[in-house]
C-alpha cells in the first residue's frame, strides 16, 4: 500500500470517529432546543391581554395591598389624571380619577406607579409617578400619594384627592420612568432612564402637601447594552422590601437585599438577570404580592400581559 493510501485511510477513519462523536451531540442539541421551546418558551407566552381600549399606553403596574388579586396600571403622557384597577386577566374593573397638579392643570407624563406605606401606620397608599421629562426641562417632577380604598376592587368609577410632592434633582433635570417605594426605609426611589449610567435618587415618604424638595443622589448604575435598549423603563420593590426589580427595554434585573441594607446599596452589586420576553415597548413591571413572580405589560391597545416566576 502506498504511503498516500495509508494517509487517506487514516483520514477516513478519523472523519468517521468525528462523525460518531458529532452526530450524538447534534441530536442532543436538537432535543435540548425542542425541550426549551416546549418547557421554557411556552412559559413566555402572554398570560392575557388588556381588555379595554382606554388602557392604550400602559407604563406602570403595581399590586394592590387591600384588594387581593388586583393591580393598578396607568397610561403614559397624553392621558388625563387617572389610573386603573385591573385583574391579571386584563379586565378593567375601576377607573380612579385624581386631580393633577394645579401648576400644570393635570398630569404631564406619568411613568410609574407603586403601592406602599404612608403617613398613617397600617394604611396602604398608591403612589403615582409623574416623573417623565423627555427634554430634561421640568423645574420639578411630581409624585402623587392617595390612600388606597377597598371599593377600588369593585366595578365602578372613583375619585380621590392625592397629596403631591414636587421633587427636584440635585444635579439638574433628568428623564425618568422608574419609581419605587421602599417599605423598609420609607423612601421614594427614582431611577433615571438615559445615558451610560443612571442615577438612583431618594426622598423620605414623610412630606407635607405640595412640598418642593431636593432628592438625594445615592448611587449611579451602569448596565451593558446598546442605547436605547438598555435604558431603564420601570422598577419595583417587593411588599416585604427584600427584593428589587429594574427593567430596560430588553432585560429584567433582580437584586436580593440583606437585612439592614439600603436598597440602593444592594443595587450596587451585580444584578441577576431574570426571564423576559421583549415586548413592543415594555415599560411596566411589578412584583406579585408574595414576591415569587412578576408581571410585565407594554404600550398599545390590547397589549399582552406576561407573568414570570422568579427561578430559585
Amino acid at each position: 500500500m502506498k504511503r498516500t493510501d495509508v494517509i487517506n485511510a487514516y483520514k477516513e477513519m478519523s472523519r468517521r470517529r468525528k462523525l460518531n462523536i458529532l452526530i450524538p451531540i447534534v441530536v442532543l442539541m436538537f432535543v435540548g432546543a425542542f425541550a426549551k421551546h416546549r418547557l421554557i418558551d411556552r412559559k413566555k407566552q402572554a398570560e392575557s391581554h388588556l381588555q379595554d381600549k382606554e388602557m392604550d399606553e400602559i407604563s406602570g403596574i403595581a399590586a394592590s395591598t387591600l384588594n387581593k388579586g388586583f393591580y393598578y396600571v396607568h397610561n403614559d403622557s397624553g392621558d388625563t389624571s387617572r389610573f386603573f384597577a385591573i385583574t391579571p386577566d386584563g379586565k378593567l374593573h375601576t377607573t380612579i380619577y385624581y386631580k393633577g397638579h394645579k401648576q400644570h392643570l393635570g398630569a404631564i407624563d406619568v411613568e410609574d406607579i407603586d403601592v406602599g406605606p404612608g403617613p398613617v401606620p397600617g394604611k396602604s397608599y398608591v403612589y403615582v409617578g409623574d416623573i417623565g421629562d423627555n427634554g430634561s426641562s421640568r423645574k420639578f417632577i411630581t409624585v402623587y400619594r392617595a390612600e388606597e380604598k377597598k371599593e377600588w376592587g369593585k366595578d365602578s368609577l372613583a375619585n380621590t384627592v392625592p397629596v403631591p410632592i414636587n421633587l427636584k434633582y440635585p444635579d439638574g433635570a433628568k428623564d425618568a420612568e422608574a419609581m419605587m417605594i421602599d417599605p423598609i426605609e420609607k423612601l421614594i426611589y427614582i431611577v433615571t432612564k438615559r445615558y451610560d449610567t443612571v442615577g438612583v435618587y431618594t426622598y423620605p415618604l414623610k412630606y407635607r402637601n405640595d412640598d418642593t424638595v431636593t432628592m438625594t443622589l445615592r448611587t449611579k448604575l451602569y448596565f451593558k447594552g446598546i442605547k436605547p435598549f438598555k435604558w431603564i423603563t420601570a422598577g419595583d420593590i417587593s411588599k416585604d422590601g427584600m427584593t428589587i426589580l429594574l427593567k430596560s427595554y430588553e432585560k429584567v434585573y433582580y437584586w436580593q437585599r440583606q437585612p439592614n441594607e439600603p436598597a440602593w446599596r444592594a443595587m450596587q452589586r451585580p444584578p441577576r438577570e431574570l426571564p423576559y420576553k421583549q415586548e413592543k415597548q415594555g415599560e411596566a413591571i411589578g412584583f406579585t404580592p408574595d414576591s415569587k413572580g412578576y408581571y410585565t405589560t407594554s404600550e398599545g391597545v390590547f397589549a399582552p400581559i406576561y407573568y414570570y416566576e422568579i427561578p430559585n
